[in-house]
């Protein structure tokens, strides 16, 4: 009966101001729209990679191997696959080769690096090779020839009918590749597919120094338990440093990726939905205050506080609700943009259908926010005085005494560990989560501390020598019921959030365009073997183009570290992936310009090193770490059988973002002068048609050497920053129109107070145009400095992840935080200014008579 009594007077009490308590609300709205929206996508796309984890592996197991299967492998897969289990076998080689177009009439040339796959007809067993014309599959399968990704036929203008050329063979091409399984259009761009039968392959392909991937695929029939025999063939065929993939890892592999990134875009749309949240408390703030005497009038006819606090704490959860059912029906309508903008990096169409867990999860969310934020304001119910409603000067709520402040104080508290507990909710971990709830609460402070100091800095503030509006307007910042820590804490937050975007968009696209500068190499031929070093060369300088280095590779395996054998670490448990890493290492007598010695001296002195010597050698410094050694420690390699031990004499710092020949390890001039070893040469091409006529050069002469045109893969690289930047955009602008509408709810909410203002400066003689001064200079004063403040902030944010998470310089970008910073004020003095029309343009008894 108690709880029925509470919501019915709560249905009453709001009759007549529920569009305007909604409208306070609706700054929840995009909030909980951002949330729905990113967590259905992700919801579906998880689904899909779940359904489609077959499709994208081709096979029910993976069998890999980096060199060909060893004969007793080859007789276990036999035996336990295909005549225990009856499966199907196809098989497939994988490795990157140069692709000529020989009928091409582009100037550029027609050579390009591509991943080449070349398969049996089997291939692959689930999912299909999607192709112009469609019936171009089927005849690949039958008569043979080859399928090329659509990237390659359109950038060299070929068609099917025309050919392609690999190695020392020719094939006709009989279809464009459309979609094969496990790749994204992005793969495409950067390495394009070619498809070739397995049988009519070039194996000089496959000669030293190929890297090539030989992938056995199975299916079978019925229904086997494929992570358990997965699990028993890993175990077999461990020491054959073979790699057993199933459906179930594929899944995981994709979606881990794929949920970091809409849990990263997800924080994002909490940031929105906590500007809802400070919305939410301005709006019952000014609620509370207009139904003091109500209050009063329910505490006369018995009501006790507990009960009066209850009604409007209904009416929050009411009208929260309401909003978060606004917000996730837009948020539903959202989703069906995203698969558009992030189609290119996705392995699967993300088919829309509503996700109930989402809007579920959505409208827990928006209520609970609704509420938390809503308790700060509605502890003034439960002091209300009954003698209130007989007499106005009691005291209405706004004094506390030492259980009312213990009790505020756990709000806040309630309030922070909800903040928490979103945050860690949508985070991909659990640490990422609380730290980003904690910057966020610290920026908050940060932002609530201004707002305190500009108040008390209005109020003691005299500039007798500025005109009255300007004083009256200052003065405004600081007059009993202002918004002055409201607005500076929204409007500079929003502005926050989308400077920090900005300039960590700018930061990191800014890599790609430092790799890519004038000097640095851009086209890299690798696989050069010892008796090639030469004439490669040759090659480039008579095609007009600098030689710029050539770097040996020596491919390594560790196998022990400060005396302690691989074996003996992998039992003990203290394993990393940089102790079974295979290693390709450098000797050289200087560092790059990438590398910065942080311990020891790197040695450069060339002489020979008998077996026995221990070697000098630099150590990457993360590595290192992952390793547990430092300088004076000892590692052994294994270098094509020979062991060779080598002391840690320095440690590197190495920035990776710079493409180029980066290694982990470095020996010193002579110490592996006997090992198998092959080269890359690195050349710079002014554009790029030198860079197509070099590779054209060097495919034709040496069919075993690849050349990457790091341009290219830059451009690809840039293109996908560009539409991830697009996204953290548009999760920006969610941010942004929620801080507008919390303005607007607050500029409404005051509107009484700004009436009486209004008819206290009319009645004094003021006029029309000094009204209208006063509050375009009171809001131009907010938005300023609520740009500034957020401007400061950001660059202090984006300064720490630049240096601490990207490592890289801050990049700044003067004009756009200019745009930004002018357009706050001029937002928050249009939307002020739109929420006050019709108050300085009446008569003062029109305006009284219509508060009344």
């Amino acid at each position: 009966m108690s709880s029925f009594w509470t919501l019915k007077t709560a249905w009453r009490l709001g009759r007549g101001r529920r569009r305007r308590l909604l409208l306070y609300l609706s700054s929840m709205v995009l909030g909980v729209a951002a949330l729905v929206a990113l967590q259905g996508f992700g919801t579906n796309l998880t689904r899909e990679v779940g359904e489609e984890a077959k499709a994208l592996l081709g096979a029910d197991l993976e069998v890999e191997r980096g060199r060909p299967f060893s004969d007793s492998t080859q007789t276990l897969l036999q035996h336990a696959l295909i005549d225990s289990l009856g499966g199907e076998r196809a098989r497939r080689r994988s490795f990157p080769s140069m692709a000529s177009f020989p009928s091409t009439d582009n100037d550029s040339g027609g050579t390009r690096l591509a991943s080449v796959r070349a398969v049996e007809p089997a291939y692959p067993f689930y999912g299909r090779l999607e192709t112009d014309p469609p019936g171009a599959a089927r005849a690949f399968r039958e008569a043979g020839g080859a399928l090329v990704d659509g990237a390659l036929l359109r950038q060299f203008d070929v068609a099917p009918g025309d050919s392609v050329r690999l190695g020392a063979r020719s094939y006709e091409i009989v279809g464009r590749l459309e979609q094969s399984p496990g790749a994204t259009a992005m793969q495409s761009m950067v390495s394009p597919r070619v498809f070739v039968p397995y049988a009519d392959l070039d194996s000089t392909l496959l000669g030293r120094g190929s890297r090539v991937e030989h992938e056995v695929l199975f299916r079978f029939p019925g229904t086997p338990d494929i992570e358990t025999l997965a699990g028993r063939l890993r175990v077999k065929l461990d020491d054959d440093e073979v790699t057993v993939r199933t459906p179930s890892s594929v899944a995981d592999d994709w979606q881990a990726g794929i949920q970091n990134l809409y849990r990263f875009l997800g924080l994002v749309g909490f940031a929105a939905l906590l500007l809802g949240g400070l919305g939410v408390a301005s709006a019952m703030n000014v609620y509370v205050k207009k139904e003091i005497e109500t209050v009063a009038v329910l505490r006369c006819l018995g009501a006790k506080s507990g009960r009066a606090f209850r009604v409007f704490l209904a009416q929050a959860a009411g009208l929260g609700l309401v909003a978060a059912a606004l917000g996730a029906a837009l948020g539903v309508g959202v989703q069906l943009v995203l698969p558009h903008v992030l189609g290119s990096v996705l392995p699967v169409s993300a088919d829309f259908s509503v996700s109930w867990p989402a809007v579920g999860s959505g409208l827990a969310v928006g209520v609970g926010a609704a509420l938390l934020f809503a308790l700060l304001p509605l502890l003034k119910v439960r002091r209300v005085s009954p003698m209130r409603a007989l007499r106005s000067e009691v005291e209405n709520g706004d004094s506390e005494d030492a259980a009312g402040r213990w009790g505020r104080g756990g709000v806040w508290l309630l309030i922070a560990a909800g903040v928490a507990g979103f945050s860690v909710q949508l985070a991909p971990d659990w640490r990422l989560g609380l730290g980003y709830a904690g910057g966020v609460i610290v920026v908050f402070g940060l932002l609530a501390l201004l707002a305190a100091g500009v108040a008390r800095g209005a109020q003691v503030l005299r500039l007798p020598a500025l005109p009255y509006p300007w004083r009256q307007g200052l003065a405004n910042l600081h007059r009993p019921g202002n918004q002055t820590r409201l607005l500076i804490g929204v409007l500079g937050f929003g502005t926050f959030l989308i400077l920090t975007l900005l300039l960590s968009g700018r930061t990191l696209r800014e890599q790609v365009r430092v790799a890519d500068r004038q000097g640095r190499p851009n086209v890299i031929l690798f696989g050069v073997q010892s008796d090639q070093v030469g004439k490669v060369a040759q090659t480039v300088r008579n095609q007009r183009l600098p030689v710029l280095d050539t770097v040996p590779i020596v491919a390594m395996q560790l196998k022990s570290v400060k005396g302690r054998s691989i074996e003996e670490i992998e039992e003990a448990g203290d394993d990393e992936w940089a102790h079974t890493h295979d290693y390709r290492a450098t000797y050289r007598d200087h560092l790059i310009d990438s590398e910065t010695i942080t311990a020891g001296r790197f040695v450069r002195e060339k002489r020979p090193y008998d077996p026995d010597d221990v070697v000098p050698l630099s150590v990457e410094a993360d590595i290192a770490g992952d390793l547990g050694v430092t300088l004076g420690d000892t590692l052994t390699f294994d270098v094509q059988g020979v062991p060779v031990t080598a002391r840690v004499a320095s440690l590197r710092k190495v920035d990776w973002k710079r493409v180029q020949t980066n290694f982990f390890t470095v020996f010193p001039p002579g110490a592996l002068a006997e090992a198998p070893t092959t080269y890359v040469v690195l050349s710079r091409a002014p554009g790029e048609a030198a860079s197509a006529r070099l590779q054209q050069a060097v495919a034709k002469q040496f069919p075993n050497v690849l050349a990457i045109d790091l341009s290219l893969v830059l451009e690809v690289f840039d293109r996908l920053f560009g539409q991830l930047a697009q996204v953290m955009r548009f999760m920006a602008l969610f941010s942004v129109l929620t801080g507008l509408v919390v303005l607007a709810g607050a500029v409404s909410a005051s509107r009484y107070r700004r009436a009486e203002e209004s008819v206290l400066l009319k009645t004094l003689g003021g006029r029309r145009r000094q009204v209208f001064q006063i509050m375009l200079v009171e809001h131009l004063l907010l938005g300023l400095l609520a740009a500034l403040a957020g401007l400061v902030l950001a660059g202090a944010a984006s300064w720490a992840l630049a240096r601490f998470v990207f490592e890289a310089a801050l990049v700044v970008v003067p004009g756009a935080l200019l745009i930004v910073v002018a357009a706050v004020p001029i937002l928050t003095a249009g939307i002020g200014l739109l929420g006050s029309r019709g108050l300085y343009a009446r008569p003062p008894m029109d305006v009284l008579r219509a508060e009344a």
